[in-house]
């Protein structure tokens, strides 16, 4: 299948950064948010990494001028996925949401559209299975900050077709990526590995075996880990982490049962550095 027409839906940290590599790679690309000021900071954030992209010598001003002419935003969803090819959800984890999503996708789309899902650890069959087209359904899991992040995880379910799987193949290899291509199961590689590594690290710093620096510092320079585990919690979010926690603890039992000073954080609000304070304090950071 031949894609040239994607849409991105949600605009948040993950969804302007896939965005943001669709169009660079010569994708006509949308971008649909609900929130038209979630839009416009999307837009700015795009605009910001391509400078940073310009100034550090990887891109041309041409290229950056190529990518922000293929983007485009829409906060309308219909008019967003009426005439789209390949369809990459980024929305919350919230399984309800994405099988809102997928229900109207399935019922505005064309029926060759491809639907994807960017969910770090949610059921893909499950919100597959609300369509009339689980065959065109498939996960791709996209890292943060997407324009560095090398890998894309793309996972088929019990149902996904071999068209669907080597045109999702060729859509992340086209946006510069690197992948695996696995079957589904909950967390995929990366989810379920980094949850545990990220939820040891809270028993640890609930336990005062070491202070969040130390433990950053020790996976860092002892196990080579480019980010600490803390450093890495508050770059996701500590709500979206135990987001995970809850689902993997649920499906694969006692071992991934959330930490209870993780749980505290997110009570008080210190969900990372997209709110500035997370474990670390960022409030003093130049914005």
């Amino acid at each position: 299948m031949n894609v040239k027409k994607i849409t991105v839906i949600g605009a948040g940290i993950m969804g302007n950064g896939i965005a943001h590599v669709a169009a660079q790679a010569g994708f006509e690309t949308i971008l649909n948010d609900i929130s038209k000021e979630v839009l416009d900071k999307a837009l700015a954030s795009i605009t910001k990494n391509l400078d940073k992209g310009i100034e550090l010598g990887k891109l041309t001003e041409k290229e950056k001028y190529s990518t922000l002419i293929n983007l485009s935003l829409n906060d309308n969803l219909e008019s967003s996925i009426r005439d789209a090819d390949f369809i990459i959800e980024a929305v919350p984890e919230k399984i309800d949401l994405k099988i809102k999503i997928f229900t109207t996708l399935d019922k505005t789309c064309k029926p060759e559209t491809i639907f994807t899902t960017n969910t770090s650890s949610l059921s893909i069959t499950e919100i597959a299975a609300v369509t009339n087209r689980p065959q065109r359904c498939i996960g791709m899991h996209f890292f943060n900050p997407v324009h560095k992040m090398k890998l894309v995880e793309i996972i088929k379910t019990l149902e996904t077709d071999e068209t669907t799987i080597r045109t999702t193949q060729d859509v992340s290899l086209k946006m510069g990526k690197e992948i695996v291509t696995i079957k589904e199961s909950p967390g995929f590689i990366t989810s379920r590995i980094n949850a545990m590594i990220g939820n040891e690290a809270f028993y640890m710093l609930q336990e005062g075996i070491g202070s969040a620096k130390d433990i950053d510092t020790a996976l860092k320079l002892g196990l080579n880990h480019p980010m600490g585990p803390f450093e890495m919690v508050d770059l996701v979010g500590l709500d979206t982490r135990l987001s995970i926690l809850e689902y993997l603890h649920k499906s694969l039992g006692e071992k991934y049962r959330p930490c209870p000073l993780m749980i505290q954080y997110v009570k008080a609000g210190r969900l990372g550095r997209k709110v500035g304070k997370g474990v670390y304090d960022y409030s003093n950071e130049k914005k």
